[in-house]
């Protein structure tokens, strides 16, 4: 291409960003640089704000401005209530949805021989260190409904056994307004799996 070196290195930088390959990293950096005052340099300031101010909160591992969290600190949340999530986008995801007024473990990934991702890569020690200091009455197993999800909870359901809290797991089945015909057989069969009375 006929650009400058600083316009390939933001074109290349931006096609590492998840959903943006290099077409769309060169729709986005000719965007910004249309834009440079009114869009490019506040987010700029913006990028640099947040690399310097943002670090991960040492209680729950959520990332905030503060350690702990403001989640962690929040005083009208139920502290007896812990969800655990395998990622910051699940966590974020629950706090969107405002169902949930507990607090949370984000573990960081889930178990996977493949990738050589062990129990002590996700900080399941930590987890298991806040359930056995006493004032966690529940704590809801929510990561995925994929392989590596179910292996990373039933592992962490077996370390948490005899802790003195109840350890419960997200439920699986039909979506909400889901139609039987489009799903798929392990969601079908969860749903049986998990029916209760009508």
């Amino acid at each position: 291409m006929a650009t400058g070196a600083a316009i390939e290195r933001l074109i290349r930088l931006l096609a590492k960003l998840p959903g943006l390959g290099p077409r769309s990293a060169r729709r986005v950096a000719l965007h910004l640089l249309k834009r440079r005052e009114g869009l490019m340099l506040p987010l700029v300031e913006a990028i640099e704000a947040t690399a310097n101010e943002v670090r991960t909160c040492s209680a729950c591992g959520n990332l905030d401005t503060a350690d702990p969290c403001s989640i962690c600190t929040d005083e009208r949340r139920d502290a007896g209530t812990l969800c655990v999530v395998e990622d910051i986008a699940d966590l974020w995801a629950l706090e969107r949805a405002h169902a949930f007024r507990g607090r949370y473990h984000v573990l960081g990934g889930t178990l996977s021989a493949l990738d050589g991702i062990g129990p002590e890569d996700l900080g399941i020690g930590r987890l298991v260190e806040r359930v056995r200091a006493g004032s966690v009455r529940e704590v809801i197993l929510a990561t995925n409904a994929t392989v590596e999800g179910q292996t990373t909870a039933h592992y962490i359901a077996d370390k948490l056994a005899g802790a003195g809290a109840a350890v419960t797991r997200l439920a699986h089945g039909v979506p909400l307004g889901g139609e039987l015909d489009y799903l798929d057989d392990g969601t079908l069969t969860a749903a049986l799996k998990a029916r209760r009375p009508a």
